[in-house]
């Protein structure tokens, strides 16, 4: 299951064991069975509760009516326990990261024979187009089921939403879960040094505002702003992976539908967020702070989570900017050398012609000044040649 070849290596010797090199091949099966041991735990009493803290969704409650035919409902509150949860399934995402990467990446690029550069950049796309596409659809199907889409007043509607179903609470462990995995997996992928520091930023930045949400009762909200953004970057990472794979046809017209999608993303994000925030919870009963019930709704509290989603974005905003007038520039310096070395390609020929009529020029010169003169006497002979090297030497200076 793990990666037992260095990519690129023809080395067939196994490193030693424990070293770094071993940990890095065979990281997805250690990983592995680490899992395992949680799994395993399941099956004996004695660790069934410690094993089910890591394995199974913590903070259930369940509400039994006295009436036959109401089923009794089961949901699920966010507190310290769901750490162990999150552990489990970031260790989860470790294994199938290594599966896709095996199975999947490295088959391609075998075949498309990249660079080194482009070789961690495609792999980046795969992994991160995979998860964008399980995620949007995940989180589209959870809105649906939950009629959030059809009822937009629902994300204010009842706040704080505390209760969540088993598959809300489930997606946001998997989301946090991802972003963390991202971290070792930078140790496990031998991931550059410049590469790093972008990498760790927006790692950092979805564990932050993902779990920011899903400790202050705003998982609705946090659902429809990760769609949307999921559905963008989902739309750049597959023109990228077109653009590696020299499918240009297919990558510019992706690139120009994210860049339209990536500016109306950043303001429905913003509007979203001024509308529930702002405007809907500002106006709700029940304005204060209390842990206990899980409600944050005091005035300083939403200003400041309000503040760091507009600020995020605005960043994002300037980031796309700043990279679009740098891609132009640079689109610009690259069009202005490709015409000017068409126009010395074009200049050549013009200036070996003029030589050729110059020199032509001058041989017809000298044959008229050096025609027969015999029929001329001897001192108007010798009076034209001093007259033809003056001629010649006047030349030469101007020259």
């Amino acid at each position: 299951m793990g990666i037992r070849r260095k990519i690129g290596s023809s080395s067939s010797k196994n490193p030693p064991i424990l070293s770094h090199e071993f940990v890095i091949q065979n990281h997805a099966d250690i990983v592995s069975c680490v899992a395992m041991v949680f799994v395993l735990g399941l099956m004996f009493q004695w660790s069934t509760s410690y094993a089910s803290l890591f394995v199974a969704i913590q903070h259930n409650i369940t509400e039994v009516f006295n009436d036959t035919d109401v089923p009794d409902v089961t949901t699920y509150t966010c507190g310290l326990s769901d750490v162990f949860t999150i552990f489990f399934y970031m260790l989860v995402c470790i294994i199938v990261h290594a599966v896709l990467q095996e199975y999947v990446l490295d088959k391609v690029n075998r075949r498309m024979h990249l660079s080194k550069v482009k070789h961690s950049k495609f792999n980046e796309s795969g992994q991160l187009l995979f998860f964008y596409l399980v995620s949007v659809v995940w989180g589209a199907d959870i809105a649906l089921r939950e009629k959030f889409f059809l009822n937009p007043s629902s994300l204010w509607d009842g706040y704080p939403h505390t209760k969540m179903p088993f598959i809300l609470k489930f997606f946001f462990i998997i989301q946090i879960s991802y972003w963390l995995h991202i971290l070792p997996e930078l140790y496990f992928q031998k991931i550059k040094k410049e590469e790093i520091g972008a990498r760790v930023r927006y790692s950092v930045l979805h564990v932050i505002f993902i779990t920011g949400a899903f400790a202050t009762s705003l998982t609705r909200l946090a659902l429809f702003c990760l769609v949307i953004h999921y559905l963008v970057e989902a739309i750049f990472h597959f023109a990228r992976l077109m653009y590696f794979s020299d499918k240009n046809e297919i990558s510019k017209p992706a690139f120009l539908a994210w860049a339209g999608m990536f500016v109306g993303a950043r303001f429905l994000t913003v509007t979203i967020a001024v509308l529930m925030l702002w405007i809907k919870l500002g106006k709700a009963e029940n304005q204060g702070f209390d842990r206990a019930t899980g409600n944050f709704n005091s005035p300083l509290l939403r200003m400041n989570i309000l503040g760091s989603v507009c600020f995020l974005q605005a960043w994002m905003m300037w980031n796309f900017i700043t990279f679009q007038l740098k891609r132009r520039r640079e689109n610009r310096a690259l069009a202005a050398a490709t015409t000017s070395g068409k126009k010395r390609e074009t200049r050549k020929p013009k200036d070996k012609k003029a030589k050729k009529d110059e020199s032509r020029k001058k041989r017809e010169e000298r044959d008229l000044d050096s025609e027969d003169d015999s029929h001329l006497p001897e001192a108007d002979q010798r009076i034209k040649s001093e007259q033809v090297g003056v001629r010649t030497r006047s030349r030469s200076k101007k020259h």
